[in-house]
């Protein structure tokens, strides 16, 4: 657990995290061992591994708002929820005063060798989260590769991925640190489908601009 003024943070392994201050929010519910309650759920695609509907039921009541990229929409089915919101990159929405900006998530140079597209295509339309809480800003990239639309976020915190395969390696997410100029970056998406924490340690080592934080998991 990490906290950042008044802000915990908790890493579930993959792209999981909970942000905990007034409320609860958890992003790509996956794998997750204990129940628990969230306020609020957002979800950055509609992959296995991000769009868990096992994991969903451990977290979601009907208390719960979802807001999720608008391919996962129809495919949220058979759990508790209060709302489920569709959103595209570049939309913004408020939800019990978090402020909640969508931007693109997609691949540059990762190719699917069986369909000999991207794995996250950007005409898909998945996303990454830009999360305002109390003035305090956090950025989950989502599954993508350094992409011209982060250029300009700023955030407090930034959530990376750092396997390689289907999303930056090490070395690219150390790059866009640098452009994303975040005071804390936290790794991500390592451990459970690809990666390790040499991954993690890497990335570590090649940041410069910022502190990082290597997360335990919970």
């Amino acid at each position: 657990m990490f906290e950042y003024k008044g802000l915990q943070i908790k890493w579930y392994g993959h792209d999981t995290f909970s942000l905990e201050g007034d409320i609860k929010i958890y992003t790509d519910p996956y794998k997750i061992s204990k129940k628990s309650e969230a306020d609020l759920i957002l979800i950055s695609h509609d992959h296995f591994d991000h769009l868990s509907l096992e994991d969903l039921k451990k977290i979601s009541t009907n208390k719960t708002t979802i807001v999720t990229a608008k391919e996962c929409l129809n495919k949220i089915t058979g759990i508790s929820y209060k709302e489920k919101i569709g959103i595209m990159p570049g939309e913004n929405k408020t939800i019990d005063g978090i402020r909640i900006r969508a931007v693109n998530a997609y691949n540059i140079d990762k190719i699917n060798p069986d369909t000999k597209k991207p794995f996250h295509p950007k005409e898909d339309n998945k996303v990454g989260f830009l999360v305002s809480i109390k003035g305090i800003s956090i950025y989950h990239t989502g599954d993508s590769d350094l992409i011209p639309e982060m250029s300009d976020l700023r955030p407090d915190i930034l959530l990376v991925p750092v396997s390689g395969t289907y999303v930056m390696t090490a070395r690219e997410a150390a790059q866009a640190t640098e452009t994303i100029k975040p005071k804390i970056a936290i790794p991500m998406h390592y451990g459970t489908i690809v990666g390790n924490e040499n991954d993690a340690t890497e990335f570590k080592n090649l940041v410069k601009s910022c502190e990082v934080q290597i997360l335990t998991k919970e």
